[in-house]
């Protein structure tokens, strides 16, 4: 706890609630879990899509709340203070600003949004800073760390009033700088609104979430966001990968309102180009990077074109905060990414073995041409798609995955409540058409296996979907699966 305080009346005043109470009571942290009641706590009541917050008001109550924020009115009798809001997620972000006194705008926070890239993006802004001598903090899908302390993930983006809370940490551990995961959908569920970004990234925007989005043009409005204001205040600068379709839409858009916009590219003019670019299975990547700082060769262990974009994404965000070009090579020279993200599993075996967090259509192509790029054998392609999830990308994801491989074993992801069997299915309506022999098999582990058994060598076998995921969902429960430890498991076996 920070030791910050501010009362319910003045809270009322910020988020705009009519207030019922004394108006007086002391605030100090602002929550949407129950569970992390206390005394001097604000409970946000959240209407969920499977859970009301409202069922648990008795309960903060008890356990020494100040009072509450909802969209209801105040139950007849209630004892403590209640402020009643038009929105209680937008009123959540700001009381949480409020309470943990604007931390945001204390420190040099990065914000990075797109379909693909956005962990290893993230990682490589938090290499460059720590490469710089900055203490930095970061919020990731995969785990949120502060200097050297880190602890895993609970969600992409987490609720406004733990982001709030953890800037105000940070700042209290001596970060000078924080870097964030920005997703469509916290986006659009207010859990970035009140945050002050120096930066932000759009990496690019292709089929995803359409299950909570519906349109390609709800997905990008939603992204669009970070960037345009709408939370609150249009960052220092945009930094926008113009390769992209939509990244050209969208600093159409930020230019014709006078933003400052950082454009990349690996095809086109931009601020920050990359040209040379060689790409190796076992040396890593290579390219030239052209800043208008000058120009720099750059050394990555990355393996892949699409983490040249990552990259220069990043060398943006550095040059932005102004960071010479030598810590940005030497940063970049050293970081290994996100877990999960196109890393070979080690062994002596005559094929390579390529663990790959790609779940959308996009990321499945991009990693396949990857290994196209480096593969002198066949390309043995694992993947699937999770349950009660996008449908839509199913059909596109096998079709890509036909187009790309020479042999797919189409498998179970986190399949969820949904029969496996059926989304195997979908996943062939694309796959079957593109003439490439395929296999399936619902369980994962014998999937694996499978592909593994099949590979000669100089082929590369890709194991597509979950990354760095260690679990695997299957109804409603949530067992340990390890892909990176399935396929070595699968590499010793042929040695036996």
């Amino acid at each position: 706890m920070s030791g910050l305080s501010i009362e319910t009346g003045e809270l009322a005043r910020v988020v705009g609630a009519q207030l019922s109470g004394s108006g007086t009571r002391e605030v100090t942290d602002v929550i949407h879990d129950s569970r992390q009641a206390r005394d001097g706590s604000l409970f946000v009541a959240i209407r969920g899509a499977t859970v009301d917050g409202h069922r648990f008001i008795n309960d903060v109550m008890r356990r020494g709340a100040a009072g509450v924020i909802s969209e209801l009115e105040a139950p007849e009798g209630f004892e403590g203070d209640w402020l009643r809001v038009g929105d209680a997620r937008i009123a959540l972000a700001f009381a949480a600003k409020a309470v943990q006194e604007d931390p945001s705008a204390e420190i040099d926070l990065v914000g990075i949004t797109g379909t693909n890239g956005k962990t290893t993006t993230t990682y490589l802004v938090f290499a460059l800073l720590e490469a710089a001598g900055k203490t930095a903090a970061m919020l990731t899908t995969v785990e949120y760390r502060i200097g050297k302390e880190s602890e895993p993930a609970v969600r992409t983006t987490p609720e406004a009033s733990d982001t709030q809370r953890f800037l105000r940490k940070a700042i209290g551990n001596g970060c000078s700088s924080a870097v964030m995961e920005a997703s469509s959908q916290a986006i659009d569920l207010h859990r970035c609104d009140g945050l002050e970004f120096r930066s932000a990234v759009f990496t690019n925007l292709t089929r995803d979430h359409l299950d909570y989005h519906h349109t390609m043009e709800n997905y990008f409005d939603a992204k669009k966001k970070l960037f345009d204001g709408r939370l609150g205040k249009a960052p220092g600068a945009s930094i926008v990968n113009i390769d992209d379709p939509w990244g050209r839409k969208l600093v159409e858009g930020l230019a014709a309102n006078g933003q400052k916009v950082i454009t990349t590219s690996q095809l086109a003019e931009a601020d920050l180009a990359a040209r040379k670019i060689e790409v190796s299975l076992l040396r890593g990547t290579t390219f030239e990077l052209s800043t208008p700082e000058g120009s720099a060769s750059i050394a990555s262990p990355l393996i892949g074109r699409p983490h040249v974009y990552n990259m220069l994404s990043a060398s943006a965000v550095a040059l932005d905060l102004g960071h010479g070009l030598e810590s940005i090579v030497e940063g970049l020279s050293t970081c290994v990414g996100a877990p999960g993200r196109f890393k070979r599993v080690p062994s002596d075996a005559p094929f390579a073995v390529i663990v790959d967090y790609a779940h959308t259509d996009d990321a499945l192509l991009n990693t396949l041409k990857t290994a196209r790029d480096l593969a002198e054998g066949r390309i043995i392609t694992v993947m699937g798609c999770g349950g009660d999830r996008d449908k839509s990308k199913r059909a596109p994801m096998g079709k890509i995955a036909g187009e790309h491989s020479d042999l797919v074993v189409v498998t179970s992801d986190n399949p969820r409540t949904e029969d496996p069997v059926k989304i195997i299915s979908e996943i062939e309506e694309g796959l079957k058409d593109t003439g490439t022999p395929y296999l399936t098999c619902t369980d994962r582990r014998e999937a694996i296996h499978l592909a593994v058994s099949k590979a000669g060598p100089k082929d590369v076998v890709i194991i597509a979907g979950k990354g760095h995921e260690t679990y695997q969902i299957i109804g409603s429960d949530k067992f340990h699966f390890d892909d990176r430890e399935i396929a070595s498991e699968a590499l010793e076996s042929l040695e036996d």
